[in-house]
Protein backbone atom coordinates (compact mmCIF):
# COMPACT_ATOMS: atom_id res chain seq x y z
CA UNK A 1 0.00 0.00 0.00
CA UNK A 2 1.18 3.36 -1.03
CA UNK A 3 1.83 6.36 1.60
CA UNK A 4 -1.17 8.00 -0.60
CA UNK A 5 -3.30 5.08 0.29
CA UNK A 6 -2.56 4.99 3.86
CA UNK A 7 -3.43 8.42 4.22
CA UNK A 8 -6.74 8.13 2.28
CA UNK A 9 -7.41 5.31 4.80
CA UNK A 10 -6.48 7.17 7.59
CA UNK A 11 -8.83 10.24 6.49
CA UNK A 12 -11.71 8.19 5.73
CA UNK A 13 -11.18 6.22 9.31
CA UNK A 14 -11.33 9.34 11.09
CA UNK A 15 -14.49 10.61 9.19
CA UNK A 16 -16.46 7.46 10.02
CA UNK A 17 -15.45 7.69 13.30
CA UNK A 18 -16.55 11.81 13.55
CA UNK A 19 -20.33 10.76 11.77
CA UNK A 20 -20.61 8.02 14.28
CA UNK A 21 -19.88 10.49 17.32
CA UNK A 22 -22.15 13.39 15.70
CA UNK A 23 -24.72 10.62 15.37
CA UNK A 24 -24.05 9.42 18.80
CA UNK A 25 -24.08 13.14 20.13
CA UNK A 26 -27.61 13.34 18.30
CA UNK A 27 -29.50 10.56 19.71
CA UNK A 28 -28.01 11.27 23.32
CA UNK A 29 -29.18 15.35 22.84
CA UNK A 30 -32.58 13.69 22.04
CA UNK A 31 -32.55 12.17 26.07
CA UNK A 32 -31.60 15.40 27.40
CA UNK A 33 -34.13 17.41 29.49
CA UNK A 34 -34.36 20.37 27.01
CA UNK A 35 -34.79 18.48 24.15
CA UNK A 36 -37.93 16.47 25.59
CA UNK A 37 -39.46 20.18 26.24
CA UNK A 38 -38.46 21.16 23.14
CA UNK A 39 -35.84 23.11 23.69
CA UNK A 40 -38.48 25.83 25.11
CA UNK A 41 -37.82 28.25 27.86
CA UNK A 42 -39.71 26.81 30.61
CA UNK A 43 -37.71 24.98 33.12
CA UNK A 44 -40.36 22.77 34.49
CA UNK A 45 -43.08 20.92 32.86
CA UNK A 46 -46.40 22.78 34.89
CA UNK A 47 -44.60 26.61 35.36
CA UNK A 48 -48.29 27.56 34.92
CA UNK A 49 -51.51 25.77 34.23
CA UNK A 50 -51.21 25.78 30.56
CA UNK A 51 -47.29 25.40 29.90
CA UNK A 52 -47.62 21.48 30.24
CA UNK A 53 -50.39 21.46 27.57
CA UNK A 54 -48.68 24.27 25.31
CA UNK A 55 -45.19 22.10 25.60
CA UNK A 56 -47.07 19.01 24.23
CA UNK A 57 -48.45 20.55 21.52
CA UNK A 58 -45.29 22.15 20.53
CA UNK A 59 -42.76 19.15 20.88
CA UNK A 60 -45.60 16.31 19.32
CA UNK A 61 -45.63 18.79 16.44
CA UNK A 62 -42.38 18.50 15.50
CA UNK A 63 -42.49 14.82 16.12
CA UNK A 64 -44.74 14.01 13.47
CA UNK A 65 -42.80 17.02 11.25
CA UNK A 66 -40.31 14.80 12.00
CA UNK A 67 -41.56 11.19 11.18
CA UNK A 68 -43.64 12.81 7.82
CA UNK A 69 -40.04 13.96 6.76
CA UNK A 70 -38.51 10.89 7.34
CA UNK A 71 -40.88 8.96 5.55
CA UNK A 72 -40.76 11.83 2.17
CA UNK A 73 -37.42 11.06 2.31
CA UNK A 74 -37.20 7.93 2.33
CA UNK A 75 -40.04 7.54 -0.61
CA UNK A 76 -37.94 10.10 -2.69
CA UNK A 77 -34.99 8.53 -2.05
CA UNK A 78 -36.71 4.83 -2.77
CA UNK A 79 -37.71 6.35 -6.27
CA UNK A 80 -34.42 7.63 -7.50
CA UNK A 81 -32.81 3.93 -6.78
CA UNK A 82 -36.07 2.10 -7.87
CA UNK A 83 -36.54 3.93 -11.20
CA UNK A 84 -33.04 4.67 -12.48
CA UNK A 85 -32.12 4.42 -15.78
CA UNK A 86 -30.34 0.90 -16.09
CA UNK A 87 -27.17 0.82 -18.27
CA UNK A 88 -29.08 -1.30 -21.12
CA UNK A 89 -32.14 0.60 -21.26
CA UNK A 90 -33.26 2.71 -24.41
CA UNK A 91 -35.78 5.45 -25.07
CA UNK A 92 -37.88 6.58 -22.62
CA UNK A 93 -39.61 4.66 -20.07
CA UNK A 94 -43.69 4.52 -20.43
CA UNK A 95 -45.22 8.27 -19.84
CA UNK A 96 -48.11 7.99 -17.67
CA UNK A 97 -50.30 11.21 -17.70
CA UNK A 98 -52.17 10.28 -14.45
CA UNK A 99 -52.49 8.05 -11.57
CA UNK A 100 -55.75 8.48 -9.68
CA UNK A 101 -55.23 6.41 -6.88
CA UNK A 102 -51.74 8.07 -6.48
CA UNK A 103 -53.28 11.56 -6.95
CA UNK A 104 -56.21 10.96 -4.07
CA UNK A 105 -53.63 9.35 -1.81
CA UNK A 106 -51.02 12.52 -2.09
CA UNK A 107 -54.41 15.12 -1.69
CA UNK A 108 -56.10 12.89 1.04
CA UNK A 109 -52.96 12.66 3.84
CA UNK A 110 -51.26 16.18 3.81
CA UNK A 111 -55.50 17.35 4.41
CA UNK A 112 -56.03 14.86 7.22
CA UNK A 113 -52.39 15.78 8.79
CA UNK A 114 -53.64 19.42 8.43
CA UNK A 115 -56.96 18.95 9.57
CA UNK A 116 -55.18 17.09 12.90
CA UNK A 117 -52.71 19.50 13.65
CA UNK A 118 -55.53 22.41 13.63
CA UNK A 119 -57.76 20.02 15.39
CA UNK A 120 -55.50 20.11 18.12
CA UNK A 121 -54.11 23.70 17.75
CA UNK A 122 -57.48 24.63 18.42
CA UNK A 123 -58.16 22.62 21.54
CA UNK A 124 -54.83 24.06 22.88
CA UNK A 125 -55.96 28.13 21.62
CA UNK A 126 -59.64 27.39 22.99
CA UNK A 127 -58.54 26.16 26.61
CA UNK A 128 -55.98 28.78 27.04
CA UNK A 129 -57.88 31.84 26.38
CA UNK A 130 -60.30 30.55 28.30
CA UNK A 131 -61.64 33.34 30.65
CA UNK A 132 -61.83 31.87 34.57
CA UNK A 133 -62.71 33.78 37.94
CA UNK A 134 -59.41 35.84 39.03
CA UNK A 135 -59.30 37.14 42.28
CA UNK A 136 -56.17 38.94 41.35
CA UNK A 137 -56.56 41.11 38.16
CA UNK A 138 -52.98 43.31 37.18
CA UNK A 139 -53.56 45.65 34.66
CA UNK A 140 -50.22 46.00 33.23
CA UNK A 141 -49.69 49.48 31.12
CA UNK A 142 -46.59 49.44 28.68
CA UNK A 143 -45.27 52.44 28.33
CA UNK A 144 -41.46 53.47 26.10
CA UNK A 145 -39.72 51.77 27.91
CA UNK A 146 -40.87 50.30 31.02
CA UNK A 147 -44.20 49.41 32.71
CA UNK A 148 -46.79 50.03 34.85
CA UNK A 149 -47.97 47.63 36.79
CA UNK A 150 -51.90 47.88 38.55
CA UNK A 151 -53.26 45.19 41.06
CA UNK A 152 -56.15 44.68 42.11
CA UNK A 153 -56.58 41.98 44.78
CA UNK A 154 -59.72 40.87 47.01
CA UNK A 155 -61.00 44.45 47.05
CA UNK A 156 -57.87 46.28 47.42
CA UNK A 157 -56.00 48.23 44.84
CA UNK A 158 -52.35 49.04 44.40
CA UNK A 159 -49.84 50.14 41.79
CA UNK A 160 -45.98 49.94 40.70
CA UNK A 161 -44.50 53.11 38.59
CA UNK A 162 -41.93 51.48 36.83
CA UNK A 163 -38.98 53.49 35.38
CA UNK A 164 -36.83 52.97 32.48
CA UNK A 165 -33.82 50.46 32.78
CA UNK A 166 -30.30 51.47 31.79
CA UNK A 167 -28.26 48.27 30.98
CA UNK A 168 -24.60 49.08 31.54
CA UNK A 169 -23.40 45.67 31.46
CA UNK A 170 -22.38 45.58 35.06
CA UNK A 171 -23.79 43.83 37.57
CA UNK A 172 -26.98 44.32 39.78
CA UNK A 173 -28.63 46.07 37.26
CA UNK A 174 -31.06 43.29 36.86
CA UNK A 175 -32.00 43.69 40.01
CA UNK A 176 -33.58 47.55 39.53
CA UNK A 177 -35.80 46.41 36.95
CA UNK A 178 -39.69 47.08 37.34
CA UNK A 179 -40.87 43.94 38.74
CA UNK A 180 -44.15 41.90 38.53
CA UNK A 181 -45.46 40.07 41.88
CA UNK A 182 -47.22 36.85 41.50
CA UNK A 183 -48.39 34.65 43.92
CA UNK A 184 -48.34 30.96 43.23
CA UNK A 185 -51.41 28.92 42.47
CA UNK A 186 -53.97 31.56 42.43
CA UNK A 187 -55.37 32.38 38.94
CA UNK A 188 -54.79 35.71 37.58
CA UNK A 189 -56.24 38.01 35.06
CA UNK A 190 -53.84 39.93 32.68
CA UNK A 191 -55.55 43.15 31.26
CA UNK A 192 -53.10 44.52 28.62
CA UNK A 193 -53.10 47.89 27.94
CA UNK A 194 -50.34 50.41 26.00
CA UNK A 195 -49.74 54.29 26.89
CA UNK A 196 -48.46 55.00 23.41
CA UNK A 197 -47.28 52.61 20.73
CA UNK A 198 -47.86 49.14 20.18
CA UNK A 199 -45.76 46.73 22.52
CA UNK A 200 -45.68 42.77 23.35
CA UNK A 201 -45.79 41.40 26.55
CA UNK A 202 -43.56 37.78 26.71
CA UNK A 203 -42.96 35.82 30.20
CA UNK A 204 -41.09 33.59 28.31
CA UNK A 205 -41.08 30.77 30.91
CA UNK A 206 -44.59 30.85 30.78
CA UNK A 207 -44.75 30.60 27.02
CA UNK A 208 -47.42 32.99 26.13
CA UNK A 209 -47.39 35.92 24.64
CA UNK A 210 -49.99 38.92 23.28
CA UNK A 211 -49.58 42.14 22.03
CA UNK A 212 -50.54 45.46 23.96
CA UNK A 213 -52.13 47.68 21.49
CA UNK A 214 -52.91 51.05 22.30
CA UNK A 215 -56.76 51.69 22.83
CA UNK A 216 -57.74 48.40 23.03
CA UNK A 217 -57.64 45.80 26.01
CA UNK A 218 -55.73 42.13 25.34
CA UNK A 219 -56.28 39.36 28.06
CA UNK A 220 -54.21 36.45 29.32
CA UNK A 221 -55.78 33.79 31.85
CA UNK A 222 -53.22 32.00 33.91
CA UNK A 223 -51.97 30.27 37.20
CA UNK A 224 -48.38 30.32 38.27
CA UNK A 225 -47.79 27.04 39.54
CA UNK A 226 -44.17 27.39 40.39
CA UNK A 227 -42.32 30.02 42.85
CA UNK A 228 -39.20 31.45 41.30
CA UNK A 229 -37.71 34.17 40.17
CA UNK A 230 -38.59 34.64 35.72
CA UNK A 231 -37.65 37.12 32.91
CA UNK A 232 -40.04 38.87 31.20
CA UNK A 233 -39.62 41.49 27.49
CA UNK A 234 -41.36 43.30 25.32
CA UNK A 235 -41.14 41.49 22.48
CA UNK A 236 -42.63 44.20 19.60
CA UNK A 237 -40.33 46.61 18.03
CA UNK A 238 -41.12 49.96 20.20
CA UNK A 239 -38.46 52.64 19.42
CA UNK A 240 -34.97 53.26 20.52
CA UNK A 241 -35.01 51.62 23.68
CA UNK A 242 -36.99 48.90 23.14
CA UNK A 243 -34.04 46.09 23.99
CA UNK A 244 -34.12 47.70 27.96
CA UNK A 245 -37.87 47.11 28.22
CA UNK A 246 -37.16 44.29 30.67
CA UNK A 247 -39.07 43.30 33.87
CA UNK A 248 -38.74 40.46 36.49
CA UNK A 249 -41.39 38.32 37.72
CA UNK A 250 -41.44 36.87 40.93
CA UNK A 251 -43.77 34.08 41.74
CA UNK A 252 -43.98 33.66 45.63
CA UNK A 253 -46.71 32.48 48.30
CA UNK A 254 -49.66 34.03 48.87
CA UNK A 255 -48.75 35.79 52.60
CA UNK A 256 -45.66 37.19 50.89
CA UNK A 257 -47.39 38.59 47.85
CA UNK A 258 -50.33 40.16 50.50
CA UNK A 259 -47.03 42.20 52.03
CA UNK A 260 -45.90 42.83 49.10
CA UNK A 261 -49.13 45.17 48.04
CA UNK A 262 -48.97 46.59 51.77
CA UNK A 263 -45.62 48.45 50.48
CA UNK A 264 -46.75 49.79 46.66
CA UNK A 265 -49.23 53.37 47.23
CA UNK A 266 -52.60 52.78 47.20
CA UNK A 267 -54.89 52.96 43.75
CA UNK A 268 -54.10 52.88 39.58
CA UNK A 269 -52.33 54.56 37.36
CA UNK A 270 -54.69 54.69 34.85
CA UNK A 271 -55.46 56.17 31.37
CA UNK A 272 -54.85 59.78 32.13
CA UNK A 273 -51.49 59.05 31.99
CA UNK A 274 -51.34 57.59 28.40
CA UNK A 275 -49.83 59.76 25.82
CA UNK A 276 -52.61 61.61 24.25
CA UNK A 277 -55.04 58.75 25.55
CA UNK A 278 -58.50 61.00 24.34
CA UNK A 279 -56.72 60.83 20.65
CA UNK A 280 -56.52 57.26 21.03
CA UNK A 281 -59.54 56.64 22.14
CA UNK A 282 -60.86 58.63 19.12
CA UNK A 283 -58.66 56.88 16.37
CA UNK A 284 -59.76 53.22 18.27
CA UNK A 285 -63.63 53.95 17.79
CA UNK A 286 -63.17 55.52 14.28
CA UNK A 287 -61.45 52.27 13.45
CA UNK A 288 -64.11 49.97 14.68
CA UNK A 289 -67.21 52.14 13.02
CA UNK A 290 -65.36 51.09 10.28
Amino acid sequence: MSSQDRTNSRRRTRTQVLALAATGALLLTGCSEQAQRGWLPNEDRDTTNHTGMLQDLWVNSWIAALAIGLLTWALIIWCIVAYRRRKNDTGYPRQLSYNLPLEIFYTGVPLMLVLTLFFFSDNTQRTVNEPVDSPLVVDVRAKQWAWDFNYSYEGQENYFAGKQAHLTGETGVEEELPTLYLPVDVPVEFQLNSRDVIHSFWIPAFLQKLDMIPGRTNYIHLTPQVEGTFQGKCTELCGEYHSEMLFNVEVVSEAEFTDYLATLPEGHLGEEYDRKPDEIARLSSHGEGE
